[in-house]
C-alpha cells in the first residue's frame, strides 16, 4: 500500500532524507522512529504531497504522489503533529465541515459524526468549542477528521501528543481496528513504549538514512538476539526438559523446577508448535509467555542515544 524508492529530500545544501527506501503492506502498522532530526517529519510531508522530494519514487495504494494526487488524497488520511483547528467551531461543526468537504451525503453526515466521536471518546464535547479543547482532545478530534472519508492508508504524526492514558488506549485501538479491517498505517512517534504495543513492523532512522526495517520481532532477533520463553508448569518438568533437548535447547529454571527461561529464536507460529508439542507429551503448562524485547532496547542497541 505504501512504496518509497530511494527518496531523497534536500534544503538547499543540506540533505534531510537520502536514499530512502522501504514499504508498507496491507493490514500493516510500521512505527518510523528516529531522534530530532532524523528526517521522519520530512519523509511524511514528502508522503503526503506536502513537499516535493529531490528525487525518489512514492506510491500510495499503487497511485502515484506525482502523476496521481487526486487518486492519492482520495484514499490517504493525514494527521499532523499539531493540525489547525478552527476554534470558534463547536466540535460538532467542526466534524461537520470536514464532512461537507468530503462530499459525505448530508443525510448520513449525523450519524458518521457520531461515531467517530464515539470512536475516540469524545461523545460528551460534542457541543464545546473546539478552543475549549485540551492538546490531547484536539489531537483526538483530528484523529476523528482523519478518519471520516474512510481512507485506506493513514499517516499519523506524532498522534498520541498530549493525550491522557484514556486517549491514548482509544487511539492505539483505533489504530489496531483500521489495520485489522484492511487498513495501512504509518506512524511517526517517539513514544516507543506506546508503539511497542501496536506496530507491527518499524523502520529506524538516523541522519535521513533508513538503518534498519522489517517485522518487529525480526528486528528485535536480529539486533537484541534470542527471544526468551517464559514457562510454569503444574507437572511434567523432566519432560519438559527431554522435549527440549530433541530441539537442541539448553533452558535455566529456578529451584522448584517450575518456571524455566527458554532461549528461543522462532516465530510466533513456532513458539504455538513447541507449546503443542509440550502439552501432547504431558507437561501441564500454567504460563507459556513470550517475552518480547521492547522498541526502546532495539532503538538503544542499534546506537541511537536520544529521543525527542
Amino acid at each position: 500500500m505504501i512504496f518509497v524508492d530511494e527518496l531523497r529530500v534536500d534544503y538547499g545544501k543540506f540533505c534531510a532524507v537520502e536514499e530512502l527506501s522501504f514499504s508498507v503492506a496491507e493490514g500493516e502498522v510500521f512505527g518510523l522512529i528516529g531522534p530530532n532530526g532524523a528526517g521522519k517529519t520530512s519523509t511524511m510531508r514528502a508522503l503526503v504531497g506536502l513537499l516535493t522530494p529531490t528525487y525518489g519514487a512514492i506510491s500510495i495504494a499503487g497511485f502515484d504522489i506525482r502523476e496521481e494526487p487526486q487518486a492519492v488524497g482520495q484514499v490517504l488520511g493525514f494527521m499532523p503533529d499539531f493540525p489547525p483547528v478552527y476554534e470558534d467551531l463547536r466540535v460538532w461543526e467542526f466534524l461537520d465541515l470536514f464532512a461537507a468537504s468530503y462530499f459525505i451525503p448530508k443525510p448520513s453526515r449525523k450519524s458518521e459524526i457520531y461515531h467517530r466521536l464515539e470512536q475516540i471518546g469524545l461523545t460528551e464535547k460534542r457541543n464545546a468549542l473546539v478552543g475549549s479543547l485540551s492538546r490531547g482532545m484536539r489531537q483526538r478530534l483530528m484523529l476523528a477528521k482523519t478518519l471520516l472519508p474512510e481512507p485506506k492508508v493513514l499517516l499519523l504524526d506524532e498522534p498520541a501528543s498530549g493525550m491522557d492514558p484514556h486517549g491514548r488506549a482509544q487511539m492505539k485501538q483505533v489504530i489496531r481496528d483500521f489495520a485489522k479491517d484492511g487498513g495501512t498505517v504509518l506512524v511517526s512517534s517517539h513514544i516507543l513504549s506506546e508503539m511497542d504495543e501496536f506496530c507491527t513492523s518499524i523502520g529506524i532512522m538516523e541522519r535521513g538514512q533508513m538503518i534498519i526495517s522489517g517485522k518487529v520481532d525480526e528486528i528485535a532477533s536480529q539486533v537484541l538476539g534470542q527471544a526468551i520463553l517464559g514457562v510454569e508448569v503444574v507437572s511434567g518438568s523432566d519432560t519438559l526438559l527431554k522435549v527440549l533437548a530433541r530441539h537442541g535447547i539448553n533452558t535455566g529454571f529456578d529451584d522448584s523446577r517450575q518456571r524455566f527461561e527458554i532461549p528461543f529464536g522462532g516465530d510466533d507460529r513456532a513458539a504455538s508448535d513447541l507449546l503443542t508439542e509440550l502439552v501432547n507429551a504431558g507437561v501441564r503448562i500454567s504460563s507459556f509467555t513470550r517475552k518480547r524485547d521492547s522498541l526502546e532496547d532495539v532503538f538503544l542497541q542499534i546506537g541511537a542515544k536520544e529521543l525527542s
